[in-house]
C-alpha cells in the first residue's frame, strides 16, 4: 500500500492551488495503518532563503486501512515555497517526496506552493476576456499617412496581397524594412469587425517610431511611427474601441532600444546627442559599452538592438517614474495597459515599480508579461522571477496551454497530458491570474496555428517561402483548428486570436506568419465559428468559473466549467471512433447527432458545448 497525497485534490489539500498571506490551508496525508505512523510534519522552505515553516500533523481519523494525518497552517509572507513531508514511526522517520502526481519515499521532487500578497488583484475586465492581437502594419490600411520623419531606408508594397520581403541583403542582413501601410485609421475602420468576434481587448504589437516593420527596435518611445498615423489618430482608435467595450493594450519594449533611435543614435538620424555619439549624452548611462562606441551589450547579439540597463535611474525615470514617463504618456492617450516584451529580462524591482506606477495612474490598468514557460517558478539569468509573489503580473502569455493543445491534436498526447498541464498551471498560478491568462494559439513569434497543427517544417527562408500546405494537409489542419479553438476558448483564461487566424491564414515562422490580412478572401465558416466562441465566452462559467476534468484519455476530453448554478460541459473527441454522450441543452456543437432519447452521437473530430 502507498502513502497517498495529491496536491491537485481538495481531499488532500484545501484550498486547491495558491494561497494568499494569512489564508488557512489544510493538508491531509493518507498513511496505511500498517506503517505505524505516530506523527507527521510538513516542511515548507521558501525559495528566497527565508525561514522554514514546519506544520505539525496528527491523526484526525481513519478511512479503510488508512490513517489520515492532518495539519492546518497559514503563511505570514508572500514567497514561493517548496515542501515535503516527514513521517515518524516509533523508532525511525522518513521523508515523503513528490513523484509525478503521486508520492514516493526518500526520492522524487518537492511540491510547490505559491503565496501571494493579500491585496493582489487583477482587473475584472481582463477576466475571461477575448483578445485580438494585431500586427499594425499588416492588418488594415486606410488612406495615406504623412511619412515625414519615417526612418529610412524603407519600401512600401504597392499591392496589399504581395508576399513579404524575405530575402536577405547581399551581405546576409535581414532588415525587415518592407511595409504595407497598415495604420491606426485602418484599425479604427475595422473596429466593428473586431467587435463582431466578441473581442474585449485589442492588443497591438509595437507602435512607436522605429526602423523595422515589427517595431521592436524602438526609435522614439513617445512618438507613433509616421506610417501608423498621429497621436490624434491613436486617440481616435482608442475611442472607437472603448465605445464598443474594447480595451487597448500596447507592447512595452523595455529590454532594448533600436540602434537607430533618439537614445542611441548610431545612424545620426535624430536631433540631439545619442549614447553612441558622445559619453556626455543624457542617455549614455542607459547602455553598456565594452569599447566605446562600437562594442556594446546588445540583445541576443543583434547590434541594431542595444540592451539597456533596466535599473539605471535615468532610464527608470524616463520609462516609469517621471511626470511624463513613457507609460504615463500612453495611458493618458487612451491605452489601458501593457504587454511586456521579454518579461524575463526585466528585473523584479523594475517590474514592481512599473506595476505600482500604472496602477497609480489607472487603478484597473493591466500588466501582461511575455513568458514562455511556467511563470510561477521561472528563473532567468540565475534569478527567480517574482511575478506572482510580488503581485506584479496580472497575466502571462500562456504558451504551456498552446503546447498541450497542439500535442493533443497531433496525437502526441491522448488527453491526459493536456489535463496535467492545465491542472499544473491552475495549481501554480493565483486564480485571479488564471482567468486573465492570455491563452494563445498563434502569435507574431510562432508559425500560424493552421500550419503548426500539421507541419513542423523549419527550413530556410527560401524553402518556407515556396512551401504551403497541400489540400489534404489544409483539410486536416482546419478540422484540428476547430477543436483547438474550442479548447482555447473553453479552458480558464482569456483566449487570444492572432489577426487572420480566424480567416484561415497559414504560414511558417517570421516573416511568413506576418502576412497581410486577406480581406475579401476569408473563410466565412471559420470566422463564424470564432464569432460563436466569442459569444459563448461571455457566459459567467466560461469567464472565470471553476474547472473539473471528468475524462481525459484515449483522445477524448470532457471537462466542466461551473459558476454558481451554471454548469457547462465541454466534450472534445479526437479519437478515431464516435462517442455517445448524454443529452442536454446544446449551446454549440460540430459533428454531433441525436442517437437515442437520452444520448447524442459525437463523431470523431467533433465537439459539443452543453449546458446542464
Amino acid at each position: 500500500m502507498r502513502i497517498l497525497f495529491d496536491s491537485k485534490s481538495r481531499i488532500f489539500k484545501d484550498p486547491f492551488g495558491t494561497l494568499s498571506v494569512g489564508q488557512a490551508c489544510t493538508l491531509n496525508v493518507h498513511i496505511p495503518a500498517q506503517v505505524g505512523c505516530i506523527k507527521a510534519e510538513c516542511i515548507l522552505r521558501p525559495d528566497d532563503g527565508g525561514e522554514t515553516v514546519v506544520v505539525p500533523m496528527s491523526c484526525t481519523g481513519e478511512k479503510g486501512l488508512y490513517q489520515i494525518f492532518s495539519g492546518t497552517f497559514s503563511l505570514e509572507r508572500p514567497a514561493l515555497y517548496f515542501y515535503y513531508f516527514v513521517i515518524y514511526k516509533p523508532d525511525s522517520a522518513f521523508r515523503l517526496f513528490k513523484y509525478g502526481d503521486h508520492t514516493n519515499m526518500e526520492a522524487g521532487s518537492l511540491w510547490q506552493l505559491t503565496c501571494t500578497p493579500a491585496n493582489f488583484t487583477t482587473p475584472d475586465w481582463a477576466k475571461g476576456a477575448v483578445i485580438y492581437q494585431v500586427f499594425p502594419d499588416r492588418f488594415a490600411r486606410s488612406g495615406d499617412c504623412d511619412l515625414t520623419g519615417k526612418l529610412e531606408p524603407y519600401t512600401v508594397h504597392r499591392d496589399w496581397n504581395e508576399e513579404v520581403d524575405w530575402r536577405p541583403t547581399p551581405d546576409g542582413r535581414v532588415l525587415n524594412n518592407d511595409f504595407y501601410g497598415g495604420n491606426f485609421r485602418g484599425i479604427t475602420e475595422k473596429m466593428d469587425y473586431i467587435a463582431s468576434l466578441g473581442v474585449t481587448i485589442l492588443y497591438l504589437n509595437p507602435i512607436s517610431k522605429s526602423f523595422s516593420s515589427h517595431r521592436y527596435d524602438t526609435g522614439d518611445y513617445k512618438t507613433p511611427d509616421p506610417m501608423l498615423g498621429t497621436v490624434e489618430d491613436f486617440r481616435a482608435m482608442c475611442d472607437a474601441a472603448h465605445s464598443r467595450g474594447i480595451k487597448v493594450i500596447l507592447d512595452g519594449v523595455y529590454s532594448h532600444t533600436g540602434s537607430d533611435s533618439l537614445y542611441f543614435n548610431r545612424e545620426n538620424t535624430f536631433p540631439g546627442v545619442g549614447a553612441h555619439q558622445s559619453p556626455d549624452s543624457p542617455y549614455h548611462s542607459w547602455f553598456t559599452f565594452y569599447q566605446y562606441p562600437n562594442s556594446y551589450n546588445c540583445w541576443w547579439n543583434f547590434d541594431t538592438l542595444p540592451t539597456v540597463k533596466k535599473l539605471d535611474p535615468a532610464f527608470v525615470d524616463y520609462i516609469i517614474t517621471g511626470e511624463d514617463s513613457v507609460v504615463a504618456y500612453w495611458l493618458k492617450q487612451g491605452c489601458d495597459g501593457f504587454r511586456l516584451d521579454v518579461a524575463d529580462e526585466l528585473p523584479n524591482e523594475f517590474m514592481d515599480l512599473l506595476k505600482k506606477r500604472i496602477r497609480q495612474i489607472r487603478p484597473d490598468a493591466l500588466l501582461l508579461g511575455e513568458v514562455w514557460e511556467d511563470a510561477s517558478n521561472k528563473e532567468a539569468y540565475g534569478v527567480r522571477c517574482r511575478y506572482f509573489v510580488d503581485g506584479t503580473l496580472d497575466s502571462v502569455m500562456n504558451y504551456p496551454f498552446r503546447t498541450a493543445i497542439i500535442n493533443y491534436l497531433k496525437g502526441i498526447d491522448d488527453g491526459n497530458g493536456l489535463r496535467q498541464t492545465v491542472m499544473t498551471i491552475l495549481e501554480n498560478y493565483p486564480p485571479q491570474v488564471v482567468c486573465c491568462n492570455m491563452n494563445l494559439l498563434g502569435t507574431h513569434d510562432t508559425p500560424r496555428i493552421l500550419t503548426a497543427l500539421v507541419d513542423d517544417f523549419n527550413g530556410s527562408r527560401e524553402e518556407m517561402a515556396q512551401r504551403q500546405l497541400s489540400p489534404g494537409q489544409k483539410e486536416l489542419a482546419l478540422r484540428r483548428l476547430y477543436l483547438a479553438s474550442v479548447l482555447q476558448y473553453m479552458l480558464p483564461g482569456s483566449p487570444s486570436l492572432y489577426y487572420g487566424d480566424e480567416a484561415c491564414m497559414e504560414g511558417y515562422k517570421d516573416p511568413f506568419n506576418r502576412r497581410t490580412y486577406p480581406w475579401g478572401r476569408e473563410d466565412g465558416e471559420l470566422m463564424e465559428h470564432f464569432r460563436q466562441l466569442g459569444s459563448l465566452k461571455k457566459l459567467p462559467a466560461l469567464r472565470d468559473g471553476d474547472i473539473e476534468f471528468v475524462h481525459a484519455r484515449d483522445g477524448k476530453l470532457l471537462f466542466h466549467r461551473t459558476d454558481g448554478e451554471q454548469k457547462i460541459l465541454i466534450y472534445v473527441n479526437h479519437s478515431p471512433e464516435s462517442w455517445d454522450i448524454p443529452t442536454g441543452q446544446v449551446l454549440y456543437s460540430k459533428g454531433m447527432h441525436a442517437a437515442a432519447p437520452k444520448w447524442f452521437h459525437l463523431d470523431s473530430m467533433g465537439f459539443a458545448i452543453i449546458q446542464e
